[in-house]
């Protein structure tokens, strides 16, 4: 059922102000999501399901508290306005937090031109099962593959509304559709599994089904029989599907959150050099057909692109309007919330410098060393960036590669070695976090 999301969030605010807020912003979210599995040409599993949830947080001087439901009933927005305005009461005092000003707020943005949802009809269940079962038949047809774990297909489309005492009031659109496989060669304890995935927003951009079952099966293959290198120091290569970790983890020194708290290796990085010279990491909430799209954020301020790496120079950390409060900075209009919860700072389109090199050029570079195309486990220090990962992926010889490679830890220092990697020319466009396949000199690799 179809609910008026501008009417839920607008009531909420109303509810807020006889409860005895001094101010308010409220979040409203519905939406449907199909799921279809498969395994061994069975459909295993089929599920939908549609939901509502309302969340309300208020403000009363500098104290806050948030509270979320799925029921809409105005009864119980009432209850939710009271309830949240007793915890504020009992609530710590934060000098920073605040909504935006009424200069700040978003006005006439095109939705339209971002590109958010497909205007496509919905799959039926049996269009989803298709896939997966395509999907299937693709994986078990690569010499080696034994059974399938899983093979899926998606959709969902949810809408999301936001509206503040300030004025802000604003929602869009969301749609997704997708379709993963999971593969399984050899038996016992020699078995090995990797997978393959798309997720698109129009589902005329999604890969094939046949395309994603085969990349399943060949990298599940590929994994087989591996062996574990001797302990040393080695060139390492990033593998595209990983490589966007390595640039999480310095957004995340970024964050305004972490780096108020003073707990982030880039406490007072503005200025400072992370990447090599000729590299920089921007942000772009505005590409049209990608997941991390949007007209505003989560607290009504107009999103914008920013370069957050400028010629491997930090210029910008990520903020929201407490964080930004808090360091004395401007807002970077990154705020995120769900209805549960207040804002906190989060990236939304990030894309770094690709190279001119291919991954296969990158791979006869190295010499000797390793291509990691998974990860398990994080150790990672977020004062000095000490970093330990369990990894696996193929061991390389001679520029040639030789060897799948499992149980081995790579370490180092990140912020020394996000200075001196080489990235390569492989990056998906389409993703949220375009990041190509990374090679770095010298890390420390613990096997035999």
């Amino acid at each position: 059922m179809s609910h008026d999301l501008s009417r839920l969030t607008e009531d909420l605010l109303s509810a807020a102000a006889k409860a005895g807020a001094d101010s308010a912003d409220a979040m409203a979210v519905d939406g449907t999501s199909v799921g279809v599995d498969v395994r061994g040409g069975a459909l295993e599993q089929a599920e939908r399901s549609e939901a509502v949830e309302i969340g309300l947080r208020v403000l009363l001087g500098k104290r806050s508290a948030t509270v979320s439901a799925s029921d809409v009933r105005a009864e119980t927005m009432a209850e939710m306005a009271e309830r949240a305005v007793a915890m504020a009461r009992e609530a710590p005092e934060d000098p920073y937090i605040g909504l935006a000003d009424a200069d700040q707020l978003a006005r006439d943005w095109d939705i339209a031109a971002l590109e958010l949802a497909d205007p496509a009809d919905e799959p039926t269940p049996a269009a989803l099962e298709e896939d997966a079962r395509r999907a299937e038949a693709a994986a078990l047809a690569v010499e080696g593959v034994t059974r399938m774990d899983a093979a899926s297909a998606g959709f969902s489309r949810t809408r999301v509304q936001l509206a503040a005492s300030n004025g802000f009031s604003g929602g869009y659109t969301r749609t997704q559709r997708s379709t993963s496989c999971v593969a399984i060669a050899g038996d016992g304890t020699g078995m090995e599994r990797d997978y393959d995935g798309d997720g698109r927003i129009f589902q005329n951009d999604l890969r094939s089904p046949e395309d994603i079952g085969r990349s399943a099966g060949e990298r599940t293959v590929e994994r087989l029989n591996p062996r574990r290198p001797k302990t040393g120091a080695y060139p390492v290569l990033f593998d595209e599907r990983i490589a966007a970790s390595l640039i999480g983890h310095l957004l995340q020194a970024a964050s305004g959150t972490a780096v108020s708290r003073g707990a982030s290796w880039l406490l007072d990085g503005l200025g400072r050099e992370v990447l090599p010279s000729g590299l920089s990491l921007t942000e772009d909430p505005h590409r049209p057909r990608t997941m991390g799209s949007r007209p505003f954020d989560a607290e009504g301020l107009p999103t914008r692109p920013r370069a957050i790496v400028e010629d491997g120079v930090l210029k910008s950390y990520t903020l929201d309007l407490a964080c930004a409060r808090k360091l004395g900075l401007a807002p970077t209009a990154n705020a995120a919330r769900s209805v549960a919860s207040g804002p906190s700072p989060s990236v939304w389109n990030v894309a770094l410098s690709q190279g001119t090199q291919s991954r296969e050029d990158l791979i006869r570079e190295m010499g000797t060393g390793l291509i990691v195309t998974s990860m398990i486990g994080s150790t990672i220090n977020p004062n000095t960036g000490d970093y330990s990962r369990g990894a696996s992926g193929l061991w390389v010889e001679n520029g040639e590669i030789a060897y799948p490679v499992s149980g081995v830890t790579v370490a180092g220092s990140l912020p020394e070695f996000l200075r001196r990697m080489t990235p390569a020319n492989d990056a998906r466009p389409w993703l949220s976090r375009v990041v190509p396949s990374l090679l770095v000199e010298g890390l420390t690799l613990a096997g035999e």
